[in-house]
């Protein structure tokens, strides 16, 4: 099954409503985590743009985006962008473990 890249870019002034809603956020991905869709996520760096990048294992670009869409911080409106792109390791110490070549 296809692996994708989801990237998100956080809403600006979004970071106390982020820390109210990080809960749920988290649970929502442990879920998916627990059902081997999501792979890994985390937020980006300090030094970086406010954002997120997670590696989903789905079917489809549109499956991908309809489970992003039930992620409690998009529900309330703190992700200003969500985007999407099929993604192939190929090598490094990921490129076995997800099963690609």
């Amino acid at each position: 099954m296809p692996i994708y890249a989801v990237t998100y870019t956080y809403a600006d002034d979004s970071a106390a409503a982020r820390d109210t809603h990080r809960p749920a956020h988290r649970a929502y991905l442990s879920t998916l985590s627990e059902q081997g869709i999501n792979l890994v996520s985390g937020p980006f760096g300090a030094d970086e743009p406010a954002g997120a990048l997670l590696l989903f294992r789905a079917g489809s670009k549109d499956e991908v985006l309809a489970l992003t869409e039930k992620d409690p911080f998009r529900v309330e409106g703190l992700v200003a962008r969500t985007d999407v792109a099929e993604w192939l390791p190929v090598l490094g110490p990921l490129a076995g473990t997800f099963g690609t070549s």
